[in-house]
């Protein structure tokens, strides 16, 4: 069974950058599109980004866009997520997810595996 474990979380500055990793085991992502939501309290789980591992196909919500880049590493097993000119209302529990390929979104309800999270805060 796929596994995914995240990573990269942590405290950070506005303005600041972080990088998530996002490690499967048991598993190839390439075998999926691979999504990453956040969870900030008291709020709904949201969707943020997903890549395809079938053609590279990146989509981002609009309150990321320009600011978070995803990429995968297939030698890694792994799925990143870049985070620049973080703020304060980026700061969330971050959870990589995966949904089988194919016509689909960013909601939740479409991810199978998901990892335990990382904590991200954007707090000077």
């Amino acid at each position: 069974q796929l596994q995914l474990v995240e990573s990269g979380g942590g405290l950070v500055q506005p303005g600041g950058s972080l990088r998530l990793s996002c490690a499967a085991s048991g598993g190839t992502l390439d075998d999926y599109v691979i999504g990453w939501f956040r969870q900030a309290p008291g709020k709904e789980r949201e969707g943020v980004t997903f890549i395809s591992s079938s053609d590279d196909n990146t989509y981002y919500v609009d309150s990321v866009k320009g600011r978070f880049t995803i990429s995968r590493d297939n030698t890694k097993n792994t799925v990143y997520l870049q985070m620049n000119s973080l703020n304060p209302e980026d700061t969330a529990v971050y959870y990589c997810a995966v949904r089988p390929l194919g016509f689909g979104g960013l909601g939740p309800e479409e991810y199978d595996y998901w990892g335990p999270g990382t904590q991200v805060t954007v707090s000077s």
